[in-house]
């Protein structure tokens, strides 16, 4: 994950899969109830529950669709599985993420998520 944000997301759009996620109505409306600062934290524990691990359980259906906007960000981002994360980004499989490795996601998808609201 060397590329930045902006050049990220910008390579994301170019996907017909990574840019048909959108926020829904209900998703602006509880980003906007809970704040940002939640949001960060939930998406934290979700790439820590979701990603981290070598081998995750489920690897590649461990991540709903729906159900929170982190997890649509998660998607849209490719950081959804270790599948993606090792397609889009190289980060190898069988290795457990280390922190900074998984705030970089985290800023990814909260990236994403801002990006959606200013839409």
């Amino acid at each position: 994950m060397s590329r930045s944000i902006e050049e990220t997301l910008k390579r994301l759009s170019s996907s017909k899969f990574r840019s048909s996620f959108h926020l829904s109505a209900k998703d602006r409306k509880y980003i906007e109830q809970k704040g940002m600062d939640v949001i960060a934290s939930h998406t934290r524990d979700f790439v820590r529950q979701k990603v981290s691990a070598a081998c995750p359980d489920n690897d590649g259906r461990q991540t709903p669709m729906s159900g929170h906007p982190s997890f649509k960000a998660m998607h849209a981002t490719a950081c959804c599985c270790r599948g993606c994360l090792n397609r889009w980004y190289r980060v190898p499989k069988g290795i457990p993420l280390n922190e900074q490795q998984q705030e970089k996601i985290t800023r990814l998808i909260l990236a994403w998520i801002e990006n959606e609201m200013h839409k």
